[in-house]
């Protein structure tokens, strides 16, 4: 008998990301765990397992960029309020050197911001070569809040998307390795996280009255959401679904990806540029 072909494992980054063509987020689920260990505790194993994986790659991104390689990382973290993009710089990033990391929280821009071009601020905090860079929240915010409340109309939207492309095609012609993750969470979640802050006398500062206020708009944010990603997930910058009610699943696949990202680079440590024998030679005692 011939034997059936086995099927191919198909590698979480296919599995999680976003469709070509029209998106809607009604049609991704915020609590699947697609690809997932057997557990949460598995889940915590493999982190451990991948940071030292991360550690060891951001190492040699680092040394090769101290050595001339222009090469770098940017993980941008997209999502509503509370979806986690704190976590995972603390859970997933935090497990990689600092003097490698560069990490930029973007608020509401400033007056000084508001009079240049929206992608300013976002040229000024790119990672040197040889860094990974974290943006929590980013130049996406610019085409999401600014949609959602109407301050931009449909055509500086447009030009706003176009920007965005151009500048990401040119970030990754340039040997930047864009991994862009909007991290999915549900209505129901999203509410249960923002009472747990008010629970918790260590969380209640990070609560903003705010975010009530901003709820009200969830369904033009997931709209918004899904026409951005729709319109910027592209070959050389794709961007990411991942469930994001479970953290601990949310964790685990962003450290999936950013190991993929890494892995892919084919990094290995700079040779020596001297002569190794003779520096060897030159540190041995005098007798």
């Amino acid at each position: 008998m011939t034997p059936k072909p086995v099927a191919k494992a198909v590698p979480l980054r296919e599995t999680l990301r976003a469709a070509q063509g029209p998106v809607t987020l009604l049609g991704y689920d915020a609590t699947s765990k697609p690809l997932a260990p057997r557990s949460k505790s598995e889940a915590a194993k493999e982190l451990a397992k991948t940071g030292k994986v991360l550690a060891a790659q951001q190492e040699m991104l680092f040394a090769n960029g101290a050595n001339g390689d222009r090469r770098r990382v940017l993980l941008v973290l997209q999502g509503t309020d509370t979806s986690g993009k704190d976590g995972v710089v603390s859970h997933v990033v935090g497990q990689v050197g600092p003097a490698g990391v560069r990490i930029t929280s973007f608020k509401k821009p400033t007056a000084e911001e508001a009079a240049h071009h929206f992608l300013w601020r976002i040229r000024r905090a790119l990672p040197p070569a040889g860094m990974i860079g974290v943006f929590n929240r980013s130049h996406y915010e610019d085409v999401l809040v600014t949609r959602v409340h109407e301050s931009i109309d449909d055509d500086a939207w447009a030009e706003r998307i176009a920007d965005i492309n151009a500048f990401e095609r040119q970030l990754a012609e340039s040997g930047t390795v864009l991994l862009k993750c909007f991290l999915h969470i549900s209505y129901g979640e999203q509410r249960a996280r923002l009472l747990a802050r008010l629970d918790d006398p260590t969380k209640v500062w990070k609560f903003n009255p705010a975010d009530i206020d901003e709820r009200a708009y969830w369904s033009d944010y997931q709209s918004a959401y899904a026409a951005a990603i729709a319109a910027t997930s592209t070959e050389s910058a794709p961007w990411y679904i991942v469930p994001s009610d479970s953290k601990w699943y949310r964790n685990w696949a962003v450290s999936q990806l950013l190991r993929d990202a890494l892995l892919g680079l084919e990094l290995s440590y700079p040779a020596a540029d001297f002569d190794v024998e003779a520096a060897r030679a030159r540190l041995q005692p005098p007798f």
